[in-house]
């Protein structure tokens, strides 16, 4: 199925969901006119407000006797940039900016729906207190750890590896939750478990173990942050129906629409970045996307 790309402007006072979509626009002129109580699951992963420009670039590598590179048998190369995305990440009131967004976010989903919050450790705290305020703290489900083990690692203190996923429903009576289309886990020590259980494995926890985005691997887009298909499989397949519709208002490369597409549910995704929306549309049509063009070419 085709997913609809539009934008913000070209959507109707009250949008009446039937294709997938991809919006281009401000999430803020978007949310209002999306139904309420329509979405299994909405996950977010905001801007983590870390100070600096996000930045992800494209390289090709190239044969030069002159290369800044040495590879297999002392050839040398060189790399060229063929590509760049990037956008800002800084809030003087990181809440304050958060806070109209959930609160839509809330009204949107359906009595049995959950909404997921990626964030990173340094906000999270902040942004609980007022998921709190908003949802209740009766409606907290779960502070989800995602470790994994990749890029620098400092010298000065404990290297920070990991990301907090927090985990809110509508209403607690209500949720839907079946972890039994998630895949399960090795146990860390199988032989005090026995053979049946070790070759079975284990349900996930709170904590979860997984890998980065492959830097090589196909399902890498080049966009900045791009979280991992296989994380965020988890949420949709636990917390939404077959048919559900999950919706992602900070939609980046468009994860959250390539694994609901696999799980055979309905998607709405929201990015006000142009480049965000072009690599979304190729990954959603099936396009190859390893390499990209630069910004405007």
């Amino acid at each position: 199925m085709a997913v609809q790309v539009v934008a913000a402007c070209e959507l109707p006072l009250r949008v009446a969901l039937a294709d997938d979509l991809l919006v281009h626009g401000d999430n803020l002129d978007v949310l209002p006119r999306l139904p309420d109580g329509a979405f299994d699951v909405i996950y977010i992963d905001p801007p983590f407000n870390t100070g600096r420009e996000q930045r992800r670039r494209t390289l090709r590598v190239v044969a030069d006797e002159e290369g800044d590179r040495t590879g297999f048998a002392g050839r040398r190369y060189r790399t060229q940039e063929v590509g760049s995305l990037a956008y800002a990440d800084a809030f003087e009131d990181y809440v304050g900016f958060l806070a109209p967004r959930l609160r839509h976010a809330r009204r949107l989903l359906a009595r049995h729906g959950t909404l997921y919050v990626h964030l990173d450790p340094r906000e999270s705290h902040y942004v609980k207190v007022h998921l709190d305020t908003l949802f209740g703290r009766e409606c907290f489900l779960n502070e989800i750890v995602w470790a994994y083990d990749y890029g620098a690692k400092t010298r000065r203190r404990w290297p920070a590896k990991h990301d907090t996923i927090l985990v809110y429903v509508k209403d607690p009576d209500a949720y839907h939750f079946d972890d039994g289309e998630v895949e399960r886990v090795p146990y860390l020590a199988p032989g005090l478990v026995g053979p049946e259980k070790a070759a079975r494995g284990k349900r996930l926890t709170d904590t979860w173990f997984h890998t980065i985005v492959p830097t090589n691997g196909t399902e890498k887009t080049g966009y900045p942050t791009q979280k991992p298909a296989g994380v965020v499989r988890r949420m949709v397949a636990a917390s939404s129906r077959p048919g559900g519709w999950c919706l992602d208002f900070f939609a980046g490369s468009g994860t959250l629409g390539a694994v609901a597409r696999e799980l055979g549910r309905r998607f709405v995704l929201v990015d006000c970045h142009p480049d965000a929306i072009e690599v979304a549309s190729r990954r959603l049509a099936g396009a190859a996307h390893q390499t990209l063009p630069a910004p405007g070419v």
